[in-house]
């Protein structure tokens, strides 16, 4: 069976710190605004006067999100020159000496996951810190975690593990590309779906 590596993000345990973003940043040496992993905050909710007291609905969590290096990956298939293409084990990578920088890729993508280069005209995007992988090493951002919200894994082992699981808002609808990526949900992110919810650092993602 082919292995598909998978991220897992636990929800609940994810305080909003940023850590996974700052130490993706800095390995990859991002400059300021291009984010191969982004932290959402989610926020909802509102305060209902009941005479002098008030009672309230509010809630927050935040969401990690990268490339899911997904088992169908759109960014592959719109790819006119196979630039875009996935590794044996299932990590999505950019061929720069390929990439014409058509962006095609980056708005395909459900999640905003390519990116382009703009020191280099090409498309830039997470690639698992694979050369980590090879070396038996986590990726930066998994490593950097302090409350363990984030992992990664064979796909099928996560699945087993945490269950499938695999859309919370604001995520797209797991249909569209089938994304490697385990969720533990918060227990909040079903009010989300039947409430205001909104990004609350939309100018940060």
């Amino acid at each position: 069976m082919t292995r598909q590596y998978a991220f897992f993000f636990d929800s609940a345990a994810c305080s909003g710190c940023k850590a996974c973003q700052v130490a993706c940043q800095d390995k990859h040496d991002l400059v300021d605004g291009r984010r191969w992993r982004r932290v959402y905050e989610i926020t909802g909710g509102h305060w209902t006067p009941h005479g002098p007291a008030w009672t309230h609905t509010v809630f927050a969590y935040y969401v990690s999100v990268a490339c899911n290096h997904c088992a169908r990956p759109i960014c592959v298939e719109v790819c006119p020159t196979t630039a875009m293409h996935k590794r044996a084990d299932g990590i999505v990578l950019v061929d720069q000496e390929k990439c014409i920088g058509c962006r095609y890729c980056q708005w395909a993508c459900p999640y905003g996951a390519p990116q382009r280069d703009e020191s280099i005209g090409k498309m830039s995007k997470c690639h698992f810190c694979f050369d980590y992988i090879d070396q038996g090493r986590p990726p930066a951002c998994v490593a950097a975690c302090p409350m363990r919200a984030l992992d990664f894994g064979e796909r099928e082992a996560l699945e087993r593990k945490y269950g499938r699981v695999r859309t919370v808002y604001p995520l797209p609808r797991a249909q569209l590309t089938d994304p490697c990526l385990v969720l533990a949900p918060h227990r909040d992110s079903a009010r989300a779906e039947n409430s205001a919810a909104r990004i609350g650092n939309a100018e940060e993602v």
